[in-house]
């Protein structure tokens, strides 16, 4: 699919990712929430791995098209260094000899685009750009797919450099659904870091 649908389908993702929270947290005309707590915090999570799939998926997608000859938006197409002949066989060249290729890891998908494109274009400068934020995602992921001493200390630091005071014992979707004070526009931690993702993936497929 060219890098156009590519995007379109990653931005539908996660803009339905913010109709799953917002739903969850529709209210009655007295105030009162349609859902109870629980329903809230594991919609909300869900919704947030689903983003974090949905980004996985769009760099697996984009990888597979400028591997195979697509150009960018802008029409520029990026010098390869590996001439990937269909869509699988690109897929099948970043997985090389691993069982699979861990695209929620930004350091890997940096090493890739470096290793088979000239300078990293077009995913860099836009991945370094982001490279505290994508570590922060990968944070809050750990967090979501299993709690343990480890993920909750790191989610606990996480919490602490946003907010900058002492978090302890927070949950993942008090994180999430919080108002993030670096944002100037009021937006909570996950739409904070959901903007961050669709403006690097529209720089990307633009180049």
């Amino acid at each position: 699919m060219p890098l156009a649908q590519v995007f379109a389908e990653f931005k539908a993702s996660v803009g339905q990712c913010e109709s799953l929270i917002a739903n969850a947290h529709k209210v009655e005309a007295g105030g009162a929430s349609v859902l109870p707590v629980i329903d809230q915090k594991q919609i909300t999570v869900a919704a947030f791995l689903n983003m974090f799939i949905a980004w996985e998926t769009f760099l697996e997608a984009s990888l597979a098209e400028l591997m195979t000859g697509s150009p960018t938006l802008s029409g520029r197409a990026p010098t390869r260094f590996v001439l990937a002949p269909s869509r699988a066989a690109a897929r099948a060249l970043v997985v090389g000899v691993m069982k699979y290729f861990d695209y929620g890891n930004h350091d890997y998908v940096a090493k890739i685009a470096r290793m088979y494109f000239q300078d990293g274009y077009p995913y860099e400068p836009h991945l370094s750009a982001i490279n505290s934020e994508l570590a922060d995602l990968r944070t809050m992921r750990h967090a979501a797919a299993h709690v343990t001493s480890t993920t909750q200390t790191s989610l606990e630091s996480l919490a602490l450099r946003i907010f900058a005071r002492p978090a302890i014992g927070i949950e993942l979707y008090q994180l999430l659904t919080a108002n993030d004070p670096r944002s100037l526009t009021g937006e909570t931690v996950f739409g904070a870091y959901k903007e961050k993702l669709v403006v690097a993936a529209e720089l990307i497929v633009r180049g």
